[in-house]
């Protein structure tokens, strides 16, 4: 398996395929890479709801994101690119809006040492401290925006980790949502025992 330059694009992405999308360098040296996968596993059906919508910007399939710190010269060594400061840096803008230091990747299916990079989604109740302070864009929502996703009454985090595997699937961990419900309120005896008489035809 070989790490080539500008091989996909997320818009291309197939289930199962992933994209080392590309790198902005962070703090104290290291750098920050960002992979992309489409998630979709055999245990769980595809759901009609989302391609029925997929125009639609709140329902639209995207590829799960997940980022990985490293150091220059470890990541060069694995993935056999320039990741020095004499590599292919340009300054940029990230979807936040702040500037940095980014390089453009695009590498499909990435490996290290003949094993590929995969996206694994682990799905729990319990939130890291910044989930905690920050659960409106943290936990998981029914699309964009959309009502709180809970598992027996409590949020639902959804963390993505990078592992290595050749394996066909993914081990990953999605939680059971409760069922979502609607209250539907009965009229009242009065209500139903009103009549409205009209007062504009003739007798």
């Amino acid at each position: 398996m070989g790490n080539q330059l500008n091989t996909g694009t997320i818009e291309s992405l197939k289930p199962g395929e992933t994209l080392l999308h590309n790198a902005r360098k962070v703090a104290n040296g290291k750098i920050q890479l960002e992979f992309a996968e489409v998630i979709q596993t055999s245990d769980r059906p595809v759901n009609v709801l989302g391609l029925l919508n997929k125009s639609d910007d709140k329902f639209s399939t995207r590829a799960r994101r997940a980022w990985v710190t490293a150091e220059p010269v470890d990541a060069s060594e694995y993935f056999d690119v320039n990741f020095g400061d004499d590599g292919s840096w340009y300054m940029g803008t990230t979807p936040s809006g702040k500037s940095a230091e980014l390089m453009e990747l695009s590498i499909l299916n990435p490996s290290i040492n003949e094993f590929r990079c995969r996206l694994q989604v682990l799905e729990t109740t319990e939130p890291t401290d910044w989930q905690a302070e920050n659960v409106d864009t943290a936990a998981k929502r029914r699309g964009k925006d959309g009502d709180f996703i809970t598992h027996q009454g409590d949020y639902i985090f959804s963390n993505t980790n990078v592992i290595l595997s050749n394996n066909d699937e993914v081990d990953h961990v999605f939680l059971t949502s409760d069922t979502a419900t609607m209250k539907v309120e009965s009229p009242s005896p009065a209500e139903q025992a009103e009549v409205v008489v009209p007062t504009d035809i003739e007798l």
